[in-house]
């Protein structure tokens, strides 16, 4: 039997200038969010076209607000609420962790409809686009969870190569979880997100890639959850689900009547002339 891995104690700030901090954790976020900005800047002008390169540059704004405001809200109201209410400056001090991508992706969609209409653009053809790129985002932040030792997985069986002892736990061997989802959420998603988008036929079809990623987020999350340890505070509920389970369900079922929805919509013709030298 091979020897049980010991996890590699990361020190969570990458650098220090006096009193300030860059943690691993807002480097993850701020990269998954600037290198997804320069793809979705090449995505919105493949035939036919959603938006800009300059608007997509005008979004990066946008999609911070909604991924850091509705990730923490997200997360305060889904799996805290009365720890919050009780500590509400708590609320404001995400450099200690705690964000919901349930949460976030509910901020990004407010995003994507706000700019949308500021801008004229057709919401679920631009929405497609952007949804491609969510996958980078994804896998850079789990990554970070792994860095930070945190959202551990399950009890693993010791034969188990990469089965590793996290600090914080009680010593037993345990599923690397984070790494899971990096791989599935991040790198996996990514890759069909990144084959789908090259087909033209379904560009034309405002929500179909929107529904994919959300159909293929819910169903890569709830295969993970099996592996990953829930929150202590939260637990299983019955027949042992997950509150990352039961959050991925609704995303699976909207993502499945997207994608019918767009198979049943007229063909999308591309944003107008017009419009594009407009925001140009």
């Amino acid at each position: 039997m091979l020897p049980v891995l010991m996890f590699p104690q990361f020190d969570p700030v990458l650098i220090h200038f006096g009193p300030l901090a860059i943690r691993w954790y807002a480097l993850a976020y701020i990269a998954g969010i600037v290198l997804g900005i320069q793809v979705l800047k090449k995505l919105v002008t493949w035939t036919p076209r959603a938006a800009t390169p300059l608007l997509a540059d005008d979004f990066l704004v946008w999609v911070t607000l909604g991924i850091v405001l509705g990730g923490r809200l997200g997360y305060v109201l889904f799996y805290q609420p009365e720890n919050f209410l009780a500590h509400p400056t708590e609320i404001v001090a995400v450099w200690h962790g705690g964000m919901s991508f349930h949460g976030g992706a509910l901020g990004v969609i407010i995003a994507m409809i706000l700019f949308s209409r500021r801008y004229g653009l057709n919401f679920l053809a631009f929405a497609d686009r952007v949804t491609a790129i969510v996958p980078l985002g994804l896998g850079f932040g789990r990554i970070a969870n792994f860095i930070n030792g945190e959202l551990w997985g399950r009890y693993a069986d010791p034969s188990l190569p990469w089965a590793m002892v996290f600090p914080g736990t009680d010593g037993r061997p345990r599923h690397p979880s984070q790494l899971y989802e990096a791989l599935t959420e991040g790198l996996l998603l990514f890759t069909v997100m990144m084959l789908a988008t090259r087909q033209q036929k379904f560009r034309e079809r405002p929500g179909f890639l929107a529904g994919l990623f959300l159909a293929g987020y819910g169903c890569a999350r709830i295969f993970c959850e099996c592996f990953r340890e829930p929150d202590a505070f939260l637990g299983y509920f019955p027949f042992g689900v997950t509150m990352g389970q039961i959050l991925s369900i609704p995303m699976i079922l909207a993502g499945g009547a997207l994608m019918f929805h767009a198979f049943h919509a007229p063909v999308y013709a591309g944003l107008p002339e017009d419009e594009e030298s407009k925001s140009a």
